[in-house]
């Protein structure tokens, strides 16, 4: 098996046409254990290169919102009151560890989402 580190962007472009050559390769075959090898190191490659950051706590808050078709009102009973609502998503007021938790029980967004470092440069309290 003849197989290279992904060290540079041409190693990566190269072992992708390889991937795409191989998909769909027999289970058990030469092709298959080479494919499986080259995805690891595909992986490995662009988690170091390519890693897609978090998403902001207030957009993931939205985005989440527009999922389940609520409106912003449904934060209330999360966040504390109108005003509490709107100062949290124009990042004014940082989110806090009873917050997150709601946020995380009833809307199901993942607490390390919430915590992460809004737009403005402040964090959850």
């Amino acid at each position: 098996m003849d197989v290279h580190p992904i060290r540079t962007e041409a190693d990566h472009a190269v072992a992708m046409a390889e991937v795409e050559r191989m998909w769909g390769a027999p289970v058990g075959s030469s092709d298959a254990d080479r494919l499986d090898v080259l995805v690891t190191l595909v992986e490995a490659y662009e988690a170091r290169h390519h890693a897609v950051p978090p998403p902001d706590p207030v957009d993931a808050i939205l985005f989440r919102l527009e999922q389940l078709a609520l409106p912003r009102s449904a934060l209330v009973p999360l966040l504390g009151s109108r005003s509490r609502v709107s100062e949290v998503l124009h990042r004014k007021r940082p989110l806090t560890l009873a917050m997150i938790r709601r946020l995380r029980r009833e809307l199901g967004i993942p607490a390390d989402v919430l915590v992460g470092e809004v737009e403005g440069g402040q964090r959850a309290a």
